[in-house]
């Protein structure tokens, strides 16, 4: 049996105990989902398409995590008018658990009750990046470095201005995958690493 159901405007064919990774959805992880636009459903009567939905149809999921995708650079130029823009992008998506697929007048079967030990990660990630902001240079100081990317770098180690005085290519790569809308060319132009020398001093 499987459905073909209209996720956050994406249609998506889907069955029972299958992942789908839709557009970002509102909710934590572990909580149900209803998505009630149904366009089709084929089962054991045969196969039954919506008029542009099957009345009564709907599809039960659960979150299971969100996430976003791998980085898009977006390189835009103008020629003769001395315009470029480089930009990354990393498209946000929710991975969900189709439970059942119900047609019109079905039931949901009963779900079992799970636990959502959840408590003890928030106060673990609390617990690192607390150290990392309160010690170290003030990255902010640095052409292009705002209070988002300073957060960001101290995130990833980079603390103080002598580490950044010493960045390599390969750690200018690393700092672009990790942080969306940082280049390593944005890195060299704004020469985060002259200044870092001239502050370390």
């Amino acid at each position: 049996m499987y459905a073909i159901v209209d996720i956050a405007g994406k249609q998506f064919k889907v069955a029972k105990d299958q992942y789908v990774y839709a557009p970002s959805l509102e909710g934590e992880a572990g909580a149900s989902v209803e998505f009630d636009r149904v366009l089709l459903i084929e089962g054991d009567t045969g196969v039954d398409v919506g008029t542009p939905i099957v009345s009564g149809a709907k599809v039960t999921g659960k979150i299971l995590d969100h996430g976003r995708n791998d980085k898009v650079i977006v390189f835009k130029k103008k020629r003769r008018k001395g315009y470029k823009k480089t930009q990354g992008h990393r498209q946000g998506f929710t991975k969900v658990l189709i439970e059942d697929i119900l047609a019109s007048g079905a039931k949901p079967a009963a779900k079992k009750k799970e636990e959502k030990p959840k408590a003890a990660p928030k106060k673990e990630t609390k617990q690192e990046e607390s150290p990392t902001t309160a010690t170290g240079d003030d990255l902010t100081k640095i052409k292009g470095i705002g209070k988002v990317y300073a957060k960001e770098l101290n995130a990833l180690g980079y603390t103080t201005y002598q580490q950044l005085s010493e960045l390599t290519d390969e750690d200018m790569d690393k700092i672009a995958e990790a942080i969306d809308g940082v280049t390593a060319e944005t890195i060299q132009n704004d020469n985060w690493v002259e200044q870092a020398k001239e502050l370390a001093k």
